[in-house]
């Protein structure tokens, strides 16, 4: 897999503005979560996970808490994921994941950010096949033999494991991620997970170079200041 999922676009949030977008965003999904699966982490994992990579990311306590709040009455926003896929600046492929109360809105949002940089938004499946849906789990370890010893006992469908400085990378299927979470924890107890997320990886890079790299910085950035934006995955590598 190599660092493949690093070159996800990731908010850096240097300014109160980013920050503000990047609790937002942290709201809207646990707000989602738990209104979904139930408003106790210990009985909703995704709900678990999501606050832990919350607080990794300086999420503020009273924004987690406001948002589990918010999904406690019930009522209010009805979100659904929408996905949309397409070839950015350079011809790298782009896909972009949302949580909507309007989708006809953000299709329209999400379509003007293609439009102002020349770019073309494509049907559903027309990129996603060249991404793999996979879990990432990483933590610290040294024992590779022992925990794919763990996951396959446990009929995890483990497509890779990475050993590096310390540090071991899990990849597996997208629909196996509680299974092989649960394998790890009864195997070896709880576990400080420096990565744990689903994501889009691209299976092949495309290099983006000369003016397309500021393009390609311009199109992530109006689609990164879409409210309804989430995660956005792309196959770019910048030369």
């Amino acid at each position: 897999m190599g660092r493949a999922y690093q070159n996800r676009k990731e908010s850096m949030a240097k300014t109160s503005d980013a920050k503000a977008r990047v609790y937002s965003k942290y709201g809207r999904e646990i707000y989602v979560c738990a209104k979904a699966g139930g408003l106790d982490p210990a009985g909703n994992l995704a709900l678990r996970s999501l606050i832990e990579r919350a607080k990794k990311d300086q999420v503020p306590t009273h924004v987690i808490d406001k948002a589990i709040e918010k999904a406690k009455g019930g009522a209010g926003e009805n979100f659904e994921l929408a996905r949309y896929e397409g070839y950015g600046p350079g011809n790298c492929m782009v896909i972009i994941e949302c949580l909507t109360d309007n989708p006809n809105r953000t299709f329209g949002d999400v379509r003007l950010c293609f439009t102002k940089t020349k770019t073309k938004i494509g049907t559903q499946g027309s990129v996603s096949h060249m991404f793999d849906h996979l879990t990432i789990l990483k933590f610290a370890g040294q024992d590779e033999e022992a925990v794919l010893e763990t996951l396959l006992m446990n009929d995890v469908d483990v497509i890779d494991i990475e050993n590096e400085d310390g540090m071991l990378t899990v990849f597996a299927p997208h629909t196996e991620s509680f299974k092989a979470k649960q394998a790890l924890t009864d195997a070896f107890g709880d576990i400080d997970y420096d990565v744990d997320e689903i994501q889009f990886i691209p299976q092949a890079t495309t290099l983006v170079s000369g003016d397309d790299v500021e393009m390609f910085e311009r199109f992530i950035s109006m689609l990164d200041n879409l409210d309804d934006v989430q995660n956005i995955y792309h196959s770019a590598e910048l030369g």
